[in-house]
């Protein structure tokens, strides 16, 4: 097996070939590639991943490369984790957004929306470059924002193509870990969007445990859900994506934003003081040592997640303890899911895909987050129903702005681009949508090319 990673060069590439290797023998996996930009840090972060592989004695071989096309040609599994822009492209979109005084964040809301302007167009021609290359290869996106990326893949015609996201599996994970059984064991009834999902229902040996885990607030302040008051969690009966914090604690979240530090900001600063400490490890000459280095620096910067949110974000969050080991992240999913495909055993896990009348009231073609059963013949969303009323609202209402979105970028609309974030609840304002997309477009024209204004 071939697996080519698009963003190989990228600060957390490590993390996921310390995964895959684990898992190396299980797959099958011959090589793994990793492919980037030439002025991305492949060589530093492949410096890093070949010094995990002779630690692990592996018989994987780790190739890098400038090239899509070497990454690309018979690849059976190609994942995709790239920030167009980079992080300073990020922090324009936070700031942009907080000048206009909504939140900047880089999935929900205005600054999801810049980052779909940059990283739609670019994933589109990788998915082109597979049809040529690799034609028969599964894509699975991490891109941000996942579930508009998907959706502009699938409007596109290409099939064979999930999107990932670790917060998807959240309340399987979390349920996990608290029964102390294995993650499969938790069958995880998912519905709604990309960091817009709930978990109604998990089941383990056939009774819901959910119930009772949200009725106890060790689970609560211990899991992703600290984020929220104890009564707003319960009130629902719901397992909660942690970003909906940004929807129910709107005001909150934007106070909290704009009084320090943008996480693309902290990000940066984090990553500025990577690399010279890597220098001074000797990664050329001691890559163990500046192994060690990284994997301070991804603590430091996992503390840091949403950090903002449990300092503000609820009375639970303000007496939580630090969250608990999630685990490999979106590596994890993705592996996961390669060695169903791949004919391993089935699995179950919530997934960005075509909703296929999954969840009622959402169209076929609609990409939605749901629970999947993937085994070798491919995903299988499986059957929601209704929604409930409350959560079915908001879900509706974002949805119907990612079909706008998708639409936008695709003809380059600036007027249907204003629309759609009016639409968004946390924008909201021809006032406020108009700056918006004049300010992306111009910040980011190196990327999204010439618009059209009607």
């Amino acid at each position: 097996m071939k697996l080519a990673l698009i963003g190989g060069g990228g600060v957390r590439a490590p993390l996921f070939v310390q995964s895959a290797l684990r898992r190396a023998d299980a797959l099958g996996l011959d090589e793994l590639c990793l492919m980037d930009l030439p002025e991305s840090g492949l060589r530093t972060f492949g410096a890093l991943a070949a010094e995990l592989a002779r630690q692990q004695n592996s018989r994987t071989r780790i190739t890098m490369t400038n090239d899509s096309r070497e990454a690309l040609v018979g690849a059976d599994f190609v994942i995709t984790t790239i920030r167009p822009g980079g992080v300073d492209g990020r922090i324009a979109d936070e700031r942009i957004a907080l000048d206009i005084g909504v939140l900047g964040q880089e999935t929900t809301g205005a600054g999801g929306f810049a980052m779909a302007l940059r990283s739609i167009p670019v994933i589109l021609d990788y998915a082109r470059q597979m049809a040529e290359y690799c034609p028969n290869a599964w894509l699975m996106n991490f891109t941000n924002p996942a579930g508009l990326v998907t959706q502009a893949l699938h409007d596109e015609g290409f099939e064979k193509v999930i999107g990932i996201c670790d917060s998807a599996n959240g309340a399987q994970r979390a349920l996990a870990k608290w029964f102390n059984v294995a993650d499969q064991a938790i069958e995880a009834d998912l519905f709604g969007l990309n960091h817009l999902s709930f978990t109604r229902r998990a089941l383990l040996n056939g009774r819901d445990v959910l119930p009772e885990a949200l009725a106890d607030n060790g689970f609560l302040d211990t899991s992703a859900q600290r984020v929220f008051a104890h009564d707003v969690v319960r009130r629902q009966g719901m397992w909660l994506n942690e970003y909906l914090y940004y929807f129910y604690y709107a005001e909150k979240a934007l106070q909290s934003l704009q009084s320090g530090q943008t996480r693309g900001e902290e990000i940066k600063a984090l990553n500025d003081r990577l690399l010279p400490d890597l220098d001074a490890a000797g990664i050329g000459h001691d890559p163990a040592r500046a192994l060690d280095v990284y994997f301070d620096y991804e603590h430091r910067r996992s503390a840091g997640y949403m950090a903002k949110a449990n300092q503000s974000g609820s009375q639970a969050a303000a007496s939580a303890h630090p969250a608990a080991d999630d685990g490999e992240g979106y590596a994890g999913v993705a592996l996961g899911i390669i060695a169903a495909l791949a004919g391993g055993a089935p699995i179950r896990s919530g997934l960005n895909t075509r909703n296929n009348g999954a969840i009622a009231g959402l169209r076929d073609a609609d990409v939605v987050e749901v629970t999947c059963r993937i085994d070798a013949a491919g995903v299988h969303p499986q059957p929601v129903g209704e929604m409930p009323q409350m959560q079915g609202a908001l879900v509706q209402t974002i949805k119907t702005y990612e079909r706008m979105t998708v639409s936008a970028i695709r003809e380059r609309n600036r007027a249907l681009a204003v629309d759609a974030l009016v639409v968004h609840p946390l924008v909201q304002s021809y006032s406020r949508a108009q700056p918006l997309v004049e300010r992306y477009l111009e910040a980011h024209a190196a990327f999204v090319g010439n618009w059209r204004r009607q």
